[in-house]
């Protein structure tokens, strides 16, 4: 028998899953292979900037006990806007990052001591067509924790800040989840468009760009600018100084929406995703069912597409999306239009909101697979509306 066109999609759908369920592990191994000076891994394989172990918000008998067991003390970052701070402990000569934080355990039980994690996208872009310009406006907030965000007709003015070592630069995930959350142009829109966007660069063309402590500092950033809800697309494993930074957030009334990843449904939780207090995004196709790579659990708090969609390329036009890190800005611009300013009520009432308007899918009731149900189906924009390439390619 012939292929059918079914037989041929269902094969097609199947082969983007296991090669977005595989994309991060590929990532993490070239970083590893291709600057092994910078990139070491933990206990469990995941990629760690080599020779440093992080302390958060040390006490002066942490920094005299890690200075006695042949440590160097490195500068404090603080977080201003958090309450918190970091410094960085570089370990003896031949002492790895692992080893090094297993020392300062045994040595300090009451520190709070992490390696420093590196953390990555959540989706993939394919090849760019041309659009018409965008209109700009719009008195709504929304950070973005992410790659650089390029100039692009969608895209009104986009207020951006550099925090990895290379500057600003430019990426095609972070220009696509920008899109999502504030493009408008022609037969696209984004799930708040126009709003005024703030991107933090956690990247910056580094290979040890999207660590942890810069993370925390793009965080404190938005504390500080007092942002409402911020979207962070990426994911890895949990870490003291991320869990610090987020629920200084939340605490203080913001949101934070992340992707739950593509690692597959079998895998275990994926960070910041997985904290609490965080709001947690999985992806569906164009026909509402859950994208098979995407992440599930308890955790998981809302659905939205996260395939068979276009977003804004980098180069210019539109491009083919999937993965988890695309539906999470949909949620991001839907609560963003609920919370005009951070608050614990207010956020309480923005997630009350959205979940009065999440279609259940899945077992009665929210679920582990789609959360309390799907939300923004409306805004999937059809790659054929924008002219977006078809043949799915790694994003960032």
């Amino acid at each position: 028998r012939l292929p059918t066109v079914n037989d041929l999609t269902r094969r097609t759908q199947a082969l983007e899953s296991q090669t977005l369920s595989a994309l991060r592990a590929r990532q993490v191994q070239a970083l590893i292979r291709d600057h092994p000076d910078v990139i070491d891994v933990d206990d469990h394989g995941q990629a760690v900037v080599r020779g440093e172990v992080l302390i958060l918000s040390p006490s002066p008998q942490s920094l005299a006990i890690a200075r006695q067991a042949g440590f160097r003390i490195g500068d404090e970052a603080r977080l201003e806007g958090l309450d918190l701070s970091t410094v960085t402990l570089s370990p003896p000569d031949g002492v790895s990052a692992r080893e090094a934080l297993r020392r300062l355990q045994a040595l300090d039980p009451r520190g709070q001591y992490d390696v420093n994690h590196i953390y990555l996208g959540a989706g993939m872009v394919a090849g760019p067509a041309r659009g018409p310009v965008a209109q700009g406006g719009g008195g709504v907030r929304i950070g973005l924790v992410d790659g650089g965000v390029a100039a692009h007709p969608s895209l009104g003015p986009v207020e951006q800040r550099g925090f990895a070592p290379g500057g600003l630069t430019v990426s095609a995930h972070g220009t696509a989840v920008a899109s999502l959350l504030v493009g408008r142009s022609g037969a696209f829109r984004g799930a708040a468009p126009g709003a005024r966007l703030l991107v933090a660069d956690v990247y910056g063309g580094s290979p040890t760009g999207g660590s942890a402590a810069i993370i925390a500092q793009a965080l404190a950033w938005m504390a500080r600018s007092k942002v409402p809800v911020i979207n962070v697309s990426l994911v890895g494993p949990p870490n003291v100084t991320l869990q610090a930074a987020v629920a200084a957030l939340t605490a203080r009334g913001h949101l934070v929406v992340a992707a739950v990843g593509n690692d597959g449904p079998a895998a275990p939780p994926l960070y910041p995703a997985a904290y609490p207090g965080v709001v947690s995004v999985t992806g569906v196709d164009a026909r509402r069912r859950v994208l098979p790579e995407a992440g599930r659990g308890g955790h998981v708090d809302f659905a939205a597409p996260g395939a068979d969609m276009a977003g804004a390329s980098s180069q210019g036009g539109y491009v083919t999306l999937r993965g988890t890190s695309f539906a999470a800005p949909l949620v991001a611009g839907r609560l963003a239009l609920e919370l005009a300013a951070p608050g614990k009520a207010e956020a309480d009432r923005a997630m009350a909101t959205l979940s009065r308007q999440a279609k259940d899918l899945g077992a009665r009731g929210a679920d582990a697979v789609y959360g309390k149900g799907l939300v923004a189906f409306d805004l999937r924009t059809s790659p054929m509306a924008v002219g977006a390439g078809s043949a799915l390619l790694p994003g960032e």
